[in-house]
């Protein structure tokens, strides 16, 4: 008898660990699948790598050409500034571009042939370069009647063609960002102060501002963004963005966009924008809301579809497939206020411009503790 209850009790030892190992691979299973949806820490740090560091200045946007340069620039957001826009040299060498006199504007200068306040670069599908410079130091007004998007030409190093826009902007204007169709030869920019989408021909120059009264292009303010366990505010009130982000879809169907910092998502047919005849009441009667999603800065498409975006508040990189579903590829705390990205050689190249960590959003008090960096992350 003794020795049944012996046998017994071995049998129910082995039947324990039995169901322990097969509990251990039912939670295996479910990890993989909750880490395919929201990222494992340790992949994630793994699949971040540094490609840029600047310990000093701070940078917003990040353009990488495919097989050759990666351009970063510097906004003149605060009295700690330098250039405007650089060619990276490794990781920290950084070489004025395209010269060191574009980048010395100084205030009461005109700002019509030089950098005065840069937000972004980016690379086009046919591998030109483009900067945007609202020419608003301090975000205030613009300055030098400088506010502009500027084509490169490579071989020269010089600029190709400027589309002013002044006149079509009010001087309280903060254009943002930038993405352009190399087919129809269109642009289109976010403007991130009243809000709206400016939409540029750039065969002929012609251009207009939409959307600046829609409120698909406004913060929501019932929206509490909170970041680093705390409200972000400026001067004791919410701080708010209007439109920023803004992703051209493969096809340049498709123009998507969003304010900040709330997490909506809004597009608009390209047809639309490019028709001059119609009007501001008819375009805001085609934006399309798309729900809610993260409270990203920049976002861009890859060839396949894919829409990328960060997740301010948790530290991530989020990728949107063409049925709307996010997963998240990267979540890591060096993914200090993901800004802007480049796609280019199979990699999403992301800047971290720390801007929860201004002095503006702190009481004075400047909370940065890192390099502001450049990480780029394989597809």
């Amino acid at each position: 008898m003794k020795r049944l209850r012996i046998v017994a009790s071995a049998l129910l030892v082995l039947l324990a660990i039995a169901c322990n190992n097969a509990s251990d691979t039912t939670t295996g299973t479910s990890d993989t699948s909750v880490n395919n949806k929201s990222g494992d820490a340790a992949t994630a740090k793994a699949a971040l790598e540094l490609v840029f560091a600047d310990s000093t200045y701070q940078i917003t946007g990040v353009a990488k050409e495919a097989g050759g340069a990666l351009f970063v620039n510097y906004p003149r957001w605060s009295d700690i500034y330098k250039y405007a826009v650089i060619k990276a040299e490794g990781m920290y060498g950084k070489v004025a571009y395209p010269d060191s006199v574009t980048n010395m504007w100084m205030p009461g200068q005109p700002g019509k042939d030089k950098w005065v306040c840069v937000q972004s670069v980016y690379v086009d599908d046919k591998n030109d370069l483009w900067i945007l410079d609202p020419s608003a130091p301090k975000l205030k007004t613009i300055q030098g009647s400088g506010a502009k998007l500027v084509k490169m030409n490579k071989q020269t190093n010089k600029p190709e063609r400027r589309y002013s826009f002044m006149g079509i902007i009010p001087d309280s204007a903060y254009v943002n960002d930038v993405r352009v169709d190399t087919d129809k030869n269109f642009a289109y920019l976010t403007e991130s102060k009243g809000g709206g989408i400016v939409v540029v021909d750039l065969a002929s120059g012609k251009m207009r501002r939409v959307l600046s009264k829609h409120p698909s292009t406004k913060s929501d303010p019932a929206y509490k963004f909170i970041i680093d366990g705390r409200e972000l505010m400026k001067d004791g009130k919410p701080a708010r963005f209007n439109s920023d982000g803004i992703a051209l879809s493969p096809a340049r169907d498709w123009l998507y966009f969003k304010p900040l910092p709330d997490d909506k998502l809004y597009r608009i047919k390209t047809d639309f924008l490019r028709d001059w005849n119609m009007s501001d009441t008819a375009i805001n009667s085609k934006v399309e809301d798309l729900g809610h999603f993260t409270t990203t800065d920049g976002m861009i498409f890859d060839t396949a579809g894919n829409l990328y975006f960060g997740d301010l508040q948790n530290y991530s990189i989020i990728k949107i497939d063409k049925n709307l579903k996010m997963t998240t590829l990267v979540q890591d705390q060096r993914l200090i206020w993901p800004d802007s990205y480049s796609i280019a050689d199979g990699y999403l190249y992301i800047s971290c411009s720390q801007i929860q960590k201004q002095p503006e959003y702190n009481n004075g008090v400047n909370k940065r503790t890192s390099p502001y960096t450049i990480y780029r992350l394989k597809l």
